[in-house]
C-alpha cells in the first residue's frame, strides 16, 4: 500500500498537499475573545447532555527528570487530588472513577482504584482502569459518558496516567518458566537440578517497546514510511514541529495552559509547568540524524513526541446535576466515535477516518468547528493526516466515501501546542486535548471543537466539544 499510496498522492492536486509555506507560528494568543457564533446545538431528544465541569492535569515532564522516582499511583493521585481541590466536589458524590493507562505498574495493575484510595475517596466508590494505547483517557471519558447516558451515574472522574520513567522490564520466558519451576521445587535436589538448567541467554531482559505486536514495527518507523507514502518532507515536519513548540511555549508564558496544577514533588521541588517545551531553530533541527529509518529516513527526536510522565483527570456530570450542584460547567461531551484500520500501512491515520464519521453523527461540517486539537504524535503523522483528510482519491480508495471531508485550517489547529512540544504520557493525553478544545472555545468565541487522536493497533478517536452557553 505504501508504494500505491507514494506513487498516486505525488500525482494530486497541488491544492490537496499541504504547504510548507502554510505552517505558520503565527497565533491571536493575546488577543481577547471574539463574540460566540450563533449556531444550533447538538442537544438530541431523549438524550441526557453530559458535561465537563472542569479538569486538571499534572505537568508533563520529559521521563526520567523530576517524576523520576514516584511511581504511577502517586501522579494519578495527585490529579485526583486536584481536579477535588480545584471543583470542590465532595468525594461521596462521585459515583465511579475511571482511568486509562498503557504500560502498567504490575503492583498497581488497577491504578484507577490505587489513585481513589489515595486520594481519599471512599472505598465503596468503584473504579477500574482502560487501556487502548494513546487514546486510553480518552476512552475512559466516553466510558463515562455511557455510565451516565445509560442512567447508571450522574457523576463520574475520568483520566489517565503514564509514567516513563520506571516501566516493567522482565527477565525472559525461559528464565521465568525456570524460576517458576524453582518456586515448586521442594528439596536441596530438585532446586539444583531446576538451576542447572539456566544458561546466559536465560538471563537477557525483555524490554517493553513502543512496537506493534502484529507487525514487530516501531511506531516511529511506521511513522517515517507513512510520511514518505504522503511526501511530507522533512523540512516540512521540522517546520511543524517549530510550530509546535512555539505556539506552545507562548500559550505557557501568557498562562493558557491552565488546567496545569501545581505539584510538590518530595524531596524535590515543586513543579509547575510542561518541561518539554523546547522552541529551537529550523538550523539546529536540520542537524539531527534519521531516529528510525537510517539513513534517509526524515522522523527524528526533535520532529517525534518525547517519552512522558504525567497524569490528568476531569469530572464528567449529566448536566442536571452540574446544575442542580451549581456548577457552571466549561463544555457538552457530544458525539464521539472509535475507528480501526489495518495497524502495517494505516497505523496512525485514526483522525482522518475518525473525522468524517463524527461530523455525520452530529450533522456538522468541517467548516462548522472552530477549533481542533488532535493528537500529535509525529510531525509526520500529523501532516500525513492533513494531507489524507483532503483528498479524494483517498477518501474514494480506502475510506470508501464519494468525496474528502477536507483539511483542517491551520488558523484552527492546536494553537496552543501539541503532544510534540507539551509531551505525551500515552494513557492521559486525552484528557488534555478535551480540556485544550474546551478553554480555547472559550477563549476564541467558539462553538464546536473537533477532538481527534490515532493510537496503536491501528485505532483511532473523534469527539465533538461544545461550548457551554456563557
Amino acid at each position: 500500500m505504501a508504494c500505491m499510496l507514494r506513487q498516486t498522492i505525488r500525482s494530486l492536486p497541488t491544492a490537496c498537499k499541504i504547504s510548507s509555506r502554510s505552517i505558520s507560528c503565527s497565533s491571536h494568543l493575546q488577543s481577547p475573545a471574539v463574540q460566540a457564533k450563533t449556531k444550533k446545538t447538538l442537544a438530541k431528544p431523549g438524550v441526557k447532555n453530559v458535561v465537563i465541569v472542569d479538569g486538571v492535569r499534572t505537568p508533563f515532564l520529559l521521563s526520567g527528570t523530576t517524576y523520576a522516582d514516584l511511581m504511577p499511583h502517586d501522579l494519578a493521585r495527585t490529579a485526583l487530588q486536584g481536579l477535588l481541590q480545584r471543583t470542590n466536589v465532595p468525594r461521596e458524590v462521585v459515583d465511579y472513577i475511571v482511568y486509562g493507562t498503557v504500560i502498567q505498574e504490575v503492583k498497581t495493575s488497577n491504578v484507577a482504584r490505587e489513585a481513589a484510595l489515595g486520594a481519599g475517596f471512599s472505598d465503596k466508590t468503584p473504579a477500574h482502569t482502560v487501556t487502548m494505547a494513546c487514546i486510553s483517557s480518552n476512552q475512559a471519558m466516553t466510558t463515562g459518558v455511557g455510565l451516565i447516558a445509560s442512567g447508571q451515574c450522574d457523576v463520574i472522574v475520568a483520566g489517565g496516567v503514564e509514567f516513563m520513567s520506571d516501566v516493567p522490564i522482565r527477565h525472559s520466558r525461559k528464565m521465568r518458566k525456570t524460576m517458576l519451576s524453582l518456586n515448586k521445587a521442594k528439596t536441596l535436589g530438585q532446586r539444583l537440578s531446576v538451576i542447572s538448567r539456566i544458561r546466559p541467554n536465560y538471563l537477557a531482559p525483555e524490554l517493553p517497546a513502543v512496537a506493534e505486536f502484529s507487525t514487530s514495527e516501531s511506531m516511529g518507523h511506521s511513522a517515517d514510511r507513512l510520511a514518505a507514502a504522503f511526501s511530507v518532507s522533512r523540512v516540512e515536519q521540522d517546520e511543524y514541529a517549530l510550530r509546535s513548540h512555539t505556539l506552545a511555549k507562548k500559550a505557557q508564558d501568557a498562562g493558557l495552559l491552565s488546567d496545569i496544577i501545581p505539584y510538590k514533588v518530595p524531596g524535590r521541588e515543586t513543579v509547575e509547568k510542561d518541561n518539554g517545551i523546547r522552541p529551537s531553530s529550523m538550523e539546529q533541527m536540520t542537524k539531527l540524524k534519521p531516529a528510525f529509518i537510517k539513513p534517509h529516513g526524515t522522523v527524528t527526536a526533535a520532529n517525534s513526541s518525547f517519552l512522558t510522565d504525567g497524569a490528568s483527570a476531569v469530572l464528567i456530570m449529566s448536566e442536571e446535576k452540574a446544575l442542580a450542584m451549581g456548577y457552571k460547567p466549561k463544555a457538552y461531551l457530544r458525539d464521539f466515535v472509535y475507528v480501526s484500520q489495518d495497524p502495517k500501512d494505516q497505523l496512525l491515520l485514526g483522525p482522518t477516518y475518525a473525522t468524517p464519521k463524527v461530523l455525520e453523527r452530529a450533522g456538522l461540517t468541517l467548516a462548522d468547528i472552530d477549533v481542533f486539537e488532535f493528537h500529535e504524535a509525529f510531525s509526520g503523522q500529523i501532516l500525513s493526516n492533513l494531507k489524507a483528510m483532503d483528498s479524494d482519491w483517498f477518501a474514494q480508495n480506502y475510506m470508501g466515501r464519494k468525496a474528502k471531508v477536507g483539511a483542517p485550517a491551520l488558523d484552527k489547529f492546536n494553537m496552543w501546542g501539541g503532544s510534540l512540544s507539551l509531551g505525551h504520557p500515552f494513557g492521559a493525553t486525552g484528557c488534555r486535548l478535551v480540556m485544550a478544545a474546551a478553554h480555547r472555545l472559550k477563549k476564541e468565541g467558539g462553538q464546536y471543537g473537533l477532538v481527534a487522536a490515532c493510537a496503536a493497533g491501528g485505532q483511532g478517536h473523534g469527539m465533538i466539544v461544545e461550548l457551554y452557553p456563557q
